[in-house]
């Protein structure tokens, strides 16, 4: 047995020197005194006999350097030769050694019974384990399974704090919630044709046949975009998707078929015009995205305002679209009205953006208001010249670029009144 001392407490200056000047043997004697001293045992005749070993000391400096001596030390202990316990030891060594040489034979003999039997031994795994992994890996349960991972992917998503990956992680999850459940619910397990059964579904007469492909994934999804803003609220462009998806569950509802003859003539007043039957679809959502947007815009409640601004978002798109020369083909009484609904729109989303003090309603209003310019100059173009036949049409690029120009120091000069002066 010895005894290592490690000091970490302070001593007098005294005491410190003596305890630098000990040797091994002196600190096993003295932390052996200690130990009779601390359990009551006479101290006297040990001393006696190994006082020797030590220069002169006072009774109180040799109590305070065995005190020091057996606080800040441990015990290292060395079993004797030729000791039962030593014996022990070294058999348990040799043991392990001779353990490890089986497990390296074990290997060596494993690995030449595959070589020997792996082409055997591959027929039975593919005899056995072909109707398993047919069963997991059908389109059936992958799909199923394919659902889990979204879910998954929705909770885990959610609890990443690096912002990219989070994102990444949670629209991942969001793909294979709609995709996964358009396939349970339509029975078409393959991206390709079941993007058609919506479509087909969409203008369908069975009622039930276009909840069950639409509003049905269009729903879980919503869901799980409410548990995604609950968890991670700072992530606010999942309000845009949450409206997204919140209106396609909603217009998908079979009853809305039968209300677009009265919703339409809202934005289509002239009914001999010919347009598809998309954009008339398009405009009857879009009087109904616009209704949601005056009766939550009059409740004048900041809770509603991220709602909002994804539904003036989305509606600037839609009237952007709707607005299109391309939607009319043969007259164009609609299209003028479109003009006048959308350039209306757009005055008001930027006036009561600015009244609100909505900063991402005032962009989406000066981007939109932009686009739509460059899109009207286009369509004006267009009615005296078709640009790929045209012999003007370098004068034309010329002007676009001049009403690039003229738009860029409009907003320049509008962020410059709305948000310096």
């Amino acid at each position: 047995m010895s005894c290592v001392s490690v000091y970490g407490k302070t001593v007098t200056d005294s005491v410190a020197t003596h305890l630098s000047s000990l040797n091994e043997k002196q600190k096993n004697i003295l932390y052996e005194f200690e130990i009779l001293k601390n359990n009551g045992f006479s101290t006297d005749q040990f001393w006696l006999k190994n006082k020797n070993h030590f220069p002169q000391l006072d009774d109180a400096l040799r109590d305070e350097l065995a005190k020091q001596v057996f606080v800040n030390s441990h015990i290292v202990y060395s079993a004797p030769k030729d000791a039962a316990i030593q014996f022990w030891m070294q058999t348990q060594l040799l043991t392990n050694w001779m353990f490890y040489l089986s497990a390296f034979i074990a290997i060596c003999a494993l690995i030449a019974l595959f070589k020997k039997y792996w082409s055997l031994l591959i027929e039975v795994l593919i005899k056995n384990l072909t109707p398993l992994f047919r069963f997991l890996f059908s389109p059936v349960l992958l799909t199923y399974e394919l659902f889990l991972i979204g879910v998954v992917c929705v909770i885990y998503g959610c609890i990443i704090d690096e912002f990219v990956l989070r994102t990444v992680i949670i629209h991942l999850g969001l793909f294979l919630l709609w995709s996964q459940s358009t396939a349970i619910f339509t029975k078409v397990y393959w991206v390709k044709k079941y993007v058609l059964e919506i479509e087909n579904k969409f203008w369908g007469k069975d009622p039930w046949e276009t909840v069950k492909t639409i509003c049905l994934p269009a729903a879980i999804v919503t869901l799980a975009l409410v548990y995604i803003l609950y968890k991670v609220p700072s992530d606010v462009f999942y309000n845009y998707e949450i409206v997204v998806s919140g209106i396609a569950a909603v217009y998908a509802l079979p009853f809305w078929r039968s209300l677009e003859k009265y919703l339409c003539p809202v934005l289509f007043p002239w009914q001999s015009d010919y347009s598809a039957r998309s954009i008339k679809s398009l405009g009857a959502c879009t009087v109904i995205a616009l209704f949601i947007t005056v009766v939550l815009v009059c409740q004048w409640n900041a809770v509603f305002y991220n709602v909002i601004t994804a539904l003036t978002g989305l509606l600037l798109l839609s009237f952007l679209i709707l607005s299109s020369k391309i939607n009319f083909r043969y007259n164009y009484r609609n299209y003028y009205y479109l003009q006048f609904v959308t350039i209306l729109f757009l005055a008001a989303a930027f006036l009561y953006s600015y009244h609100v003090r909505l900063n991402e309603i005032i962009w989406f209003s000066l981007i939109g208001t932009s686009i739509y310019i460059m899109l009207k100059y286009l369509e004006v173009s267009s009615f005296f010249s078709d640009w790929k036949r045209g012999k003007a049409w370098a004068w034309k690029l010329l002007g676009l670029a001049g009403l690039l120009w003229l738009l860029g120091k409009g907003i320049l000069y509008i962020s410059k009144f709305l948000f310096i002066s």
